[in-house]
Parts: C-alpha cells; structure tokens; sequence
C-alpha cells in the first residue's frame, strides 16, 4: 500500500483483545492509530497510558475521526456497537463471535451489504500459521478432528468470568466451527452433540459431530474446565493426514507406505503474530475498497461470520433441549456467587 494515506482507525473496548488491537494498530505502518474508548474508562485511560493514545469520552467522537474500527467488547454488545458505527459509514473489525444472535448477526451483515462497507470478523485463527499451511495442502478433506481446551477464568466481581456471558460454544468452538466450515466447503447435512454446564450457567463442555453433504466429517470439542490447554487440528484426506498444533505453532504430516507402514514428517511453519496479520488483512481490505469503489472483503467476511455462528447456535440449541430433556441445567447465574 505504497503511497497510500495510512487508515485512520480506533478502537472499541479495550479488555483482553482490544488492548492488543490498540497495540498493534499504533504500531502497524499502515494506520494511523485515532485513539480508544470503552464504558470502563478507568480501563482505557490504563491501555491510553501505556501504550501513549488519546482516550475518547464518547464513541460517536472517537467514531467520527476514523475511517474503519475494531470493536472488541462482549459478545452481547456487538450488534448494538458495531449497527450504529456501520450506519455512520464506518468500516469494522468486529472479534469473534460476530454476535450473540443469529438476528443480530444477519441485521450486522446487512447494514454493512446495504451501505458497501468492510464488515470483518476477528477469527484470528484464520491466520494461525498451522491454517496458512493446511490452505496451501488442501483437498478434499474427508475427516476433521478439531479440540480447544481452555482453563476456567479467573472471577471478576460482580461480573461474569470473562467469556462466561456465552456458552463455551460461542465463546471457543466457534473458531473451529468456522475452520471446519472453510476446510471443509459444504454445506451441513446433519450433527449429533452433547455437552453441559459444569463451573457456569452455560455449557462448559460440548462436543460436536458434523456430516457435511459432500461427505466430510468433522469431530469438534470444546472445554473451558480443562487442567491442560489444546488447540489442536487433525485433517485427513487421500492417503495423508494433517497435524497441526496451533497452540505451539507446529506440525507434522503422516503418510501410509506398503512396506514401510507409517512415515511421519515434521513440517516447517512460518511464525507470525496471527493478530497483526488479521489486522493488516483488514486494513488493506478497507484501503482497497476505498481505492476502487468496489466491496474487498477480509479474509473472513460478515457472511462467514454468520455461518459459523449459525451453525454455533444450532448446536447451542440441541445441546440445551437434550439437557432439559435429561435434567442437567444449572439453576440461573447469580451476581453473588462470582464474588
């Protein structure tokens, strides 16, 4: 993007991934970093301090100065903060997942369709190395196994645990729901889950099996109650399987031989900082539309967003009818127990 004025930008909610936007942004050659708000202001005069940006009392002033924005507040919040930044004519970065409903999550994609503007959702998994090189070997995968284990957050007082506002479906397995989606490229034709609440009043631990139409098969695990964290990716097809740590950024393939029986192979992946790239991935995007005149989608656009989360809260329904019907529901969340 030689030549090209940098993308004046900001930010939206600076907890745990906003923080980083804000870092990344000021540091990005490409972008001039606007400033930052959040509701918590105590918490973005902290990130405005360390990190040297001016903090906004109101968005619709941070909003106005801008060309595109990151919005990285919970999950429950994106539509209402991300519907009035595109009405504005406002580019977004939205993090994962793109909403908290499948209505607020189609309306998100229409605003965005309807005034041609880049709506991108932060499935920064996408860019993981471990993705870079399972895209550049695909084809026609026929069996995925995908597991994300995470331990149970820390308590915040008076709040939920961070991520606890959703399920761990919508908080974890969709990344890899919107990975199996890409890998896999067709549509679903049917899934079997089971899972629970465990520590919260949402489910902590599910596990999915998906059948898509054209033959593919994925198994897809999620726990936030795990002792040991994995992010973790097995793709089988032809004669080759695929391991991939996206944890550990590494990997291995293993090939079937007649007389020597398995032969496994360590690969080489080339590091990255996943974040920095989803957000040039979005800059360009937005400086590209700008240039032609034309819609340039992220690499994960609104609509993939939306398909992820579609099938996330498909598999959050039949979970929840399943424990109803077996009577493994939690009694409502209460304030005062997360003290």
């Amino acid at each position: 993007m030689e030549n090209m004025p940098k993308l004046k930008v900001g930010v939206i909610g600076t907890g745990a991934l906003g923080r980083h936007h804000a870092r990344l942004y000021a540091q990005s050659p490409n972008a001039e970093m606007i400033g930052i708000f959040d509701v918590q202001q105590d918490a973005a005069k902290k990130v405005g301090a360390e990190f040297g940006l001016p903090v906004f009392d109101k968005w619709e002033e941070l909003a106005a100065q801008c060309d595109a924005l990151s919005v990285a507040v919970p999950a429950n919040y994106h539509a209402s903060t991300t519907i009035p930044l595109l009405e504005m004519g406002k580019h977004v970065l939205v993090e994962k997942p793109i909403a908290a409903s499948v209505d607020d999550a189609r309306a998100m994609c229409e605003v965005a369709a309807k005034n041609q503007l880049v709506l991108g959702v932060g499935h920064v998994e996408r860019f993981n190395p471990a993705m870079d090189y399972l895209e550049t070997h695909l084809d026609r995968p026929r069996f995925i196994e995908a597991r994300r284990l995470a331990a149970y957050p820390p308590a915040r007082p008076g709040m939920h645990r961070r991520g606890t506002e959703v399920s761990v479906i919508l908080d974890l397995m969709v990344h890899d729901l919107d990975l199996v989606l890409h890998l896999a490229n067709s549509e679903v034709e049917s899934f079997e889950v089971s899972g629970s609440p465990i520590l919260s009043d949402s489910e902590d631990l599910v596990s999915a099996r998906i059948k898509f139409v054209n033959g593919c098969c994925a198994n897809v695990t999620a726990s936030r109650v795990s002792s040991t964290p994995v992010r973790r990716l097995q793709m089988y097809q032809n004669d080759k399987c695929y391991d991939m740590d996206f944890g550990q950024i590494t990997g291995s393939t293993v090939t079937s031989r007649e007389k020597s029986g398995l032969v496994t192979a360590e690969v080489t992946l080339e590091a990255k900082n996943a974040l920095a790239a989803e957000l040039e991935d979005f800059i360009a995007a937005v400086q590209q539309t700008r240039i032609s005149g034309r819609l340039h989608d992220t690499r994960v656009p609104g609509i993939q967003g939306y398909n992820a989360l579609k099938l996330a809260v498909a598999i959050e329904n039949e979970v929840r009818r399943s424990n109803k019907q077996y009577g493994f529901e939690l009694p409502p969340w209460s304030p005062d127990e997360l003290a």
